[in-house]
């Protein structure tokens, strides 16, 4: 586990944070050893620049991203109060204008100016590529990929590479049989010394050394 005051994961530079212990929402969580990368903005300010739309004291929705996820520049993660809603005859949001129309002032009737399809769950070692979106009520599957610009608006299974708008399907990373095996092993679930001692499997993909592994 990173210690809570390390920012930086490399001494060469400040554009990549560990992104946990730059995050202070308590609806946002983020595992260990998560990164986040920006060479246009401080990475320091992901939560206020990344994180959009995220009003969880009207709805109560919550941004989880896992263990040893890769977050590129300008991906963002679009939340509910983005979503106008359609059950209305007008999509203007009259509610979060209540002063103006003399409406009621309590959370849950400002939250009826947008739709809630709730939280954004992100698993273990995604990558999401550079200024990709993801919307509300989205989960991304362990070990999968976003490419760079999609904008993601279904969820995504494990070990999947999607791109495009809406994002769409590209092709599994790994056969059925070895994704079976991979959601079993979590090796991002090992303690910290296993994964070092591993690190040559994980790396050269050698998953039969990683089921043998102490």
């Amino acid at each position: 586990m990173i210690p809570n005051w390390k920012i930086y994961p490399r001494s060469q530079g400040h554009s990549t944070v560990y992104l946990r212990n730059v995050v202070n929402d308590p609806a946002i969580t983020v595992g260990d050893y998560t990164i986040y990368d920006d060479f246009a903005n401080d990475p320091r300010d992901f939560q206020r620049n990344n994180v959009l739309y995220h009003y969880p004291e009207c709805n109560h929705d919550r941004l989880t991203i896992g263990k040893f996820c890769s977050i590129a520049c300008g991906a963002r993660f679009l939340f509910n109060a983005a979503n106008h809603t359609l059950g209305s005859l007008s999509t203007y949001p009259f509610p979060i204008f209540f002063e103006e129309w003399g409406l009621p002032t309590d959370a849950d009737s400002i939250a009826k100016a947008w739709d809630n399809h709730g939280d954004i769950v992100v698993g273990n070692d995604v990558w999401i590529g550079y200024e990709a979106v993801v919307l509300a009520g989205v989960t991304i599957g362990d070990g999968a990929i976003v490419g760079s610009r999609a904008v993601v608006t279904k969820d995504v299974p494990p070990y999947t590479i999607v791109g495009g708008i809406p994002a769409k399907p590209i092709r599994k990373r790994f056969d059925d049989a070895v994704i079976e095996r991979l959601e079993a092993l979590r090796w991002w679930d090992w303690d910290e010394e296993k994964i070092r001692r591993n690190l040559p499997a994980i790396q050269s993909g050698d998953i039969a050394a990683l089921e043998r592994a102490e």
